[in-house]
């Protein structure tokens, strides 16, 4: 007896499974291990700005310096840089805005934030019934380090700025180039993470200045910060990764110097950024001699 003919089962495609959970929903499942960190500025400052009187010395900049890069600012004087630099290192109180070092607020935390950088402001007053040695230690120790350890760094300070032989003469006798020098042996004692210098170079000899840029070479290779001012393109270029271009209170551009540059010189990409060169017409009885 045979079987009741039955049609037969189709055959259906196989039922596609579903994938393991751990693949299923990644957005559930993020990867636990952190990734790098973003890395804070050494210098962020947001909406500054100041009047003097009816003048509009700084008008909102904002600005970040990376840790670990020499960054430039250049700009005509008057431009603001100064007022800017004072304001973001705590040593005049801004209008508006914010300025945090490796980020720390400098007006809400300011012995915090001081620690972290060493500071050569333009005109700077010295204690000058000092001897360079004495001014130094002083620095040293009003930073609360220890004399041993002072000690050890004003030697090294006074020959890398090449005053040993000055190292007993009143800073009040020191010419303008080894005033600006012990300065800045000054501002380097307590090994800063941020170094802010207005116009360092002005009125140093070449040999010292080649000595300094040395020194602040080696400082950022190393993971210091270096911030300088100056109104000469052609020294920012050589030494500087970085540059903002500062004029009437105002940030015109900021970047790599290569950015900022844009296929030409620093000091004409500076000139056309800021205007103002004046015609040299009618100067024809110069040549009258």
């Amino acid at each position: 007896m045979t079987a009741p003919h039955s049609d037969p089962v189709p055959h259906s495609e196989p039922v596609p499974q579903p994938e393991p959970a751990l693949h299923s929903v990644p957005a559930l499942n993020p990867d636990p291990r952190p990734g790098p960190a973003p890395k804070v500025p050494a210098l962020s400052i947001r909406g500054l700005a100041k009047r003097f009187g009816d003048k509009i010395a700084v008008d909102g900049i904002s600005l970040d310096v990376p840790a670990g890069s020499f960054y430039g600012i250049v700009g005509p004087n008057g431009a603001g840089k100064t007022t800017t630099l004072s304001m973001a290192t705590g040593l005049l109180r801004p209008d508006f805005g914010t300025a945090a070092v490796h980020g720390v607020d400098v007006w809400q935390r300011p012995l915090d934030a001081k620690r972290l950088m060493g500071i050569l402001p333009d005109g700077v007053r010295l204690f000058d019934r000092l001897t360079g040695e004495q001014l130094i230690t002083y620095a040293g120790l009003l930073r609360g380090m220890d004399r041993e350890t002072v000690a050890t760094r004003v030697v090294d300070l006074l020959a890398a700025m090449d005053l040993q032989e000055d190292a007993g003469t009143l800073v009040v006798d020191y010419s303008a180039g080894m005033t600006k020098k012990i300065a800045l042996a000054s501002a380097l004692i307590h090994a800063p993470r941020l170094l802010v210098l207005d116009e360092p170079f002005e009125a140093v000899d070449p040999v010292s200045a080649a000595n300094i840029r040395s020194i602040l070479d080696s400082y950022v290779a190393s993971g210091g910060t270096v911030i300088v001012s100056s109104h000469v393109m052609d020294l920012v270029q050589r030494m500087c990764d970085h540059v903002a271009v500062v004029a009437n209170g105002r940030l015109l551009a900021a970047g790599t110097v290569d950015e900022v540059r844009a296929g030409a010189s620093l000091e004409d990409r500076f000139v056309q950024l800021v205007g103002g060169r004046s015609h040299t017409e009618g100067l024809e009885w110069l040549r009258t001699f």
